[in-house]
């Protein structure tokens, strides 16, 4: 039986960011349970186990919020109104202490604005005292950012892949940074590329076997060594007869997937890099590398410390922190420092292998931008971390405990989601200054030109599901998006680098305008963009908007191919996923695709086919497409590279765990023969697809 919400419980969840309710869609509220609601509330530490509980958490909560001067953290964005500072009473004193070490006052709160004119952009500390008959102080971080994110160089078109599967004839199994660097180079100088997309790189969890989604990492903070291309470490050119032995036994895992047609095996992949690292570790570094060294160790702090901590401590107890001896389980334990000293080369080897896949991360952007590319590399950033992994380990006050984030049920998943990644707690990251978050933009802002944040909706809030329930019983928690925004814009224009945020699926009202206003772009994905106001048509191209990376497909989705032959549902139907009977989803798809293609022809963008199934004619229908694309405003459009040589399967299928080979796949050609980094630049068919981009005419 479902207990209903008191007014009591309403109002205490609403002054801690927590939502009662939600809409799946504009016409149905739902309302959440009390149960759900009260554990998301006590995974914030306030105890709403009780109607005298309630009462007094309500009373404490009013009586806090009343009576403080300022909020933790206090966002200023440069050019504008300052209303929490302009908030407080006539003859507050400021201090102000700048992240460069100034310090500025001023004598009346009603003056602030003047106050923090001119203060450098950044997170300085702020101390606020009343004037004696008050008797308030408060202490807070000071967020000042610029107004807006730097805007897109100019208009441009670029390739979006998975680096795991863009092989080369020297990666050792799945693509690498050094795939990537030759892959940017290529297409900046060859077909005027200005941006290479890829996944996520952040750290993996190891296990047996490593869950290959790169969207539930072990740490979004550091990358994973996997990515290294072994031969590119400057050490290997004084490497010994048994690392270069390592060569042949790459070619064999290499080979296997190229000529073999097997699936990427990131397991083997690693066990033969990492051993090939451990030797190389051996290899003294020179004078001036040693120095390169050290400064990355001084830069990156106790997270790297960290994270090469929970790296070491790992390989002897395993990926589960929460499975450690207790002692461990704690980074800032007795246990955990005489474990640290004990495992000191461990440790050392891991920093150790941050810093080279930093370096060479560093060096696949410098040769996107010395071939002409005006953006780069765009990184990706995953929603969240695993619960077991280095990040949940090392940051364990800034996550809920025993929560989980997901999404609640909706029009496509009547059941919800869960995606077993603890949420960041709000109160806590506002009481640091969003210091993790800070740090984690950071680091990736090190080496990309730009970043696509994975369900960019999270900045505004996120829904909870408690451990051990379902989707359904979960609540959306509130995070302070002009704050998450802030520190982003800051990070990002100190990096001189773009933003692109994932908005796809249910967004609630004013976030996509929110988004617009500080320059984060959107992600507009063809199938999509209906004319749901109007008739539901597809929308025409000039009625797209413009701050947006404009594409055809992602990684989610299947192939542009695979859509307009109808082969995604083929394969949904083989493993059993269709909810509906094959004809009906059929139909459905025909009539979606024949839709589109009558567009595409009345626009003038598709001659005349050479009727279906006809290889010709599916090639110049995936060149409409994005000849439509071309025909949009949109500031960067995306070509998904698999689409550039036919291939049919998509790199990840929703809804799948073992029946299909998520994350497992090398880009392959229309008839599933893997296609080397190699032979894709030399492909006709992705040179003319690109070359459909080069003839659009200006943004």
């Amino acid at each position: 039986m479902t207990v209903p919400l008191g007014e009591e419980l309403a109002r205490l969840a609403a002054l801690h960011g927590v939502a009662v309710s939600y809409q799946p869609s504009p016409d149905r509220t739902v309302t959440a349970s009390a149960a759900a609601v009260t554990r998301v509330l006590a995974a914030l530490g306030v105890d709403a186990s009780g109607p005298e509980a309630v009462r007094a958490a309500l009373a404490a909560r009013e009586a806090d919020l009343r009576e403080r001067l300022l909020p933790p953290t206090v966002v200023c964005w440069s050019g504008s109104p300052c209303e929490p500072l302009a908030a407080l009473p006539e003859g507050t004193v400021l201090r102000i202490e700048t992240e460069q070490g100034e310090i500025r006052e001023v004598q009346d709160g009603q003056d602030a604005q003047a106050g923090v004119e001119g203060l450098p952009h950044g997170v300085h500390l702020l101390t606020a005292t009343a004037p004696a008959s008050d008797g308030r102080t408060a202490r807070a971080h000071l967020v000042v950012a610029p107004p807006r994110l730097p805007t897109p160089p100019g208009r441009s078109y670029g390739l979006l892949v998975q680096l795991y599967s863009l092989l080369s004839r020297r990666s050792w199994g799945m693509g690498d940074l050094g795939d990537l660097g030759e892959l940017a180079g290529w297409a900046g100088r060859t077909l005027g590329a200005g941006f290479v997309q890829v996944n996520p790189l952040h750290a993996a969890v190891p296990g047996a076997p490593t869950d290959p989604s790169p969207y539930r990492p072990s740490s979004r903070r550091f990358p994973d060594p996997v990515h290294l291309r072994v031969e590119d470490v400057p050490e290997f050119a004084y490497a010994d007869d048994d690392t270069r032995a390592l060569l042949e036994r790459a070619a064999r895992l290499r080979e296997a997937v190229l000529d073999k047609g097997e699936l990427i095996d990131r397991d083997a992949v690693w066990a033969l890099k990492r051993e090939a690292l451990e030797l190389l570790a051996r290899v003294p570094l020179g004078p001036g590398r040693r120095a390169a060294y050290d400064d990355f160790l001084a830069e990156q702090g106790r997270a790297l410390e960290d994270h090469a901590t929970w790296c070491a401590l790992a390989e002897v107890h395993g990926g589960e922190w929460s499975r450690w001896p207790e002692g461990l389980r704690d980074p800032r334990s007795a246990e955990t420092a005489r474990a640290r000293r004990e495992l000191t080369d461990r440790v050392d080897f891991h920093s150790r292998l941050a810093w080279l896949t930093d370096t060479q991360l560093a060096a696949a952007q410098r040769a996107a931008r010395e071939a002409g590319m005006p953006v780069g590399i765009v990184h990706d950033l995953a929603v969240g971390v695993h619960p077991g992994g280095a990040d949940a380990w090392a940051q364990q006050e800034y996550f809920a405990a025993g929560m989980s984030v997901g999404a609640p049920p909706d029009a496509f998943n009547a059941r919800g989601q869960d995606w077993g990644l603890p949420p960041w707690r709000p109160d806590r990251l506002a009481a640091s200054g969003y210091a993790p978050y800070r740090r984690l933009l950071q680091g990736l802002f090190r080496y990309a030109g730009a970043l696509r944040i994975d369900h960019v909706m999270g900045l505004f809030r996120l829904w909870w599901i408690p451990q051990g329930e379902p989707p359904t019983e979960g609540a959306y928690v509130r995070y302070d998006a002009e704050a998450m925004l802030a520190v982003l814009v800051l990070e990002a224009s100190r990096a001189g680098a773009v933003v692109i945020g994932e908005d796809l699926g249910t967004v609630e009202p004013g976030v996509r305008e929110a988004l617009r206003e500080r320059g984060v772009l959107g992600t507009s994905v063809l199938w999509f963009e209906r004319d749901w106001a109007g008739d539901g048509g597809p929308l025409p191209p000039e009625s797209w908007r413009a701050d947006c990376l404009a594409t055809a497909t992602t990684h989610d989705l299947p192939s542009t191919a695979a859509r307009l032959t109808g082969e995604h549902v083929e394969l949904r139907d083989r493993l059993g996923l269709l909810t509906r009977p094959a004809a009906t989803e059929r139909a459905e798809a025909a009539a979606d695709t024949a839709e589109w293609l009558a567009l595409l022809t009345s626009l003038g963008l598709l001659g005349e086919g050479a009727g279906a199934g006809d290889p010709a004619s599916e090639e110049a229908e995936v060149q409409a497409v994005h000849r439509f694309l071309g025909r949009t405003p949109a500031r960067m459009i995306g070509v998904w590279l698999p689409d550039g040589v036919g291939d049919r399967r998509p790199q990840n299928l929703p809804g799948t765990w073992d029946q299909y080979p998520n994350w497992r796949l090398p880009i392959a050609d229309a008839h599933g023969r893997p296609v080397p980094l190699e032979d894709l630049t030399s492909s006709p068919r992705l040179r003319a697809l690109v070359e459909v981009l080069r003839e659009a005419p200006p943004g």
